[in-house]
């Protein structure tokens, strides 16, 4: 059954359109029967969903006839693929030990509170993910925060709301 035709049943496919659902069937058509085309079609269903939730991954299971658990296997173990709503703007707020010391806490804390979700969380508007890294590798810069590609060395906690006007 293809996902369009699936989401007339299933209510965790009902946030994603019709559109979508038609992109979906249409990478799994192409990459069906097509050995390691696992992970391949999860970047491809994910790109076009923008996560992979439980009903995602059992349309992706069925449509390529692989176990269900095998699926969900391969979306928990690697890191870029997720199973919550990602942003389109994620920011990773280091909290290295050089970072830390520099106050990289208060600024997790205060974006805690401008943006109203914490860390592994997603803005309603799903404009701002949030998450935190151990070290981004830039610790004559700490404290360190990056949106998206843009690392922002030096951050201070009051000119936050200014850095991330620049995302909307």
């Amino acid at each position: 059954m293809s996902a369009v035709e699936k989401s007339k049943t299933d209510p965790g496919l009902a946030e994603f359109t019709a559109e979508q659902l038609a992109q979906v069937d249409k990478i799994i058509e192409a990459n069906k029967g097509k050995p390691g085309s696992l992970i391949p079609v999860l970047e491809q269903v994910q790109e076009v969903c923008g996560y992979l939730p439980a009903a995602i991954q059992k349309v992706v299971s069925e449509g390529l006839n692989i176990p269900l658990a095998n699926v969900f296997g391969v979306v928990t173990f690697y890191s870029f693929f997720t199973m919550v709503p990602r942003g389109k703007h994620v920011i990773r707020v280091c909290l290295g030990t050089a970072c830390y010391v520099r106050g990289s806490q208060g600024l997790l804390d205060r974006l805690t509170h401008i943006l109203g979700i914490e860390p592994g969380g997603c803005t309603e508007d799903r404009n701002f993910s949030l998450e935190t890294v151990r070290c981004l590798g830039a610790c004559g810069l700490a404290p360190v925060v990056v949106i998206d590609s843009d690392t922002h060395g030096q951050v201070k906690a009051a000119k936050l709301e200014q850095v991330l006007a620049k995302y909307n």
